[in-house]
Order: structure tokens, then C-alpha cells, then sequence
């Protein structure tokens, strides 16, 4: 494991915002969707590619409030441009459970 400084940590943005829409991924090499996540007033609606299809159907991700990394440049992935991270940890099985405030929070709060 590799040591950061707090400056360091203090540069990522983790934000919290909430699915608005999810839509297949049909061209991704391995299983997605793709979100649209609203991350309130001051950074507004953000894309991005999620490896999620496993663990979350599509009409369960909608109004969920996620994590996610965005001050990322964004990433080509496909015919579609990644705008943010989202994060989650491996289960059992190696798939993706996402990281989610245990209650409702603003939209676009910072992780801290």
C-alpha cells in the first residue's frame, strides 16, 4: 500500500449525488449502464459508465444517492464519455456494491 499526504487526499473530490437515469450500455466489453447523477446546484448532472448490471437492476438505481469521484478529467469509454467515478467495493463474487450515504443527504456534499 502506498502512503498519501492529507494534502493528497484533500484533491479528490468525493461527492454524493443522486441516479436520475439509467440507460443500457450495450457497446461497453463488459456488462454496464450508464448513469446520469445529479449532483446539485453547483455541479449539476454528471454521466458516467458503471460495471453495476450484477448486483442492480436498472429501476433500483433510480433516486439512489451514490459516491462518486468528480474531479476526474473525463474518459472515453466507447461511444460514451465517463464524466465521473462512481465508487463502490467488491462482494464475495468480485462485483461492484456502490458506496451510498445510510440516510438522505444534500446532493453534491463532500465526502470528508
Amino acid at each position: 500500500m502506498n502512503e498519501i499526504s492529507f494534502e493528497d487526499f484533500l484533491k479528490v473530490e468525493v461527492r454524493v449525488g443522486t441516479v436520475v437515469a439509467v440507460d443500457e450500455f450495450p457497446e461497453a466489453r463488459k456488462p454496464a449502464y450508464k448513469l446520469r447523477i445529479d449532483f446539485g446546484s453547483e455541479i449539476g448532472e454528471r454521466k458516467s459508465s458503471a460495471q453495476i448490471t450484477t448486483n442492480y437492476a436498472k429501476d433500483e438505481l433510480i433516486g439512489r444517492q451514490v459516491a462518486a469521484v468528480v474531479n476526474f478529467p473525463p474518459r472515453q469509454i466507447g461511444p460514451f464519455m465517463s464524466e465521473v467515478l462512481v465508487l463502490g467495493f467488491p462482494d464475495d463474487e468480485d462485483q461492484v456494491t456502490l458506496i451510498s450515504p445510510d440516510k438522505t443527504v444534500p446532493n453534491g456534499g463532500l465526502l470528508y
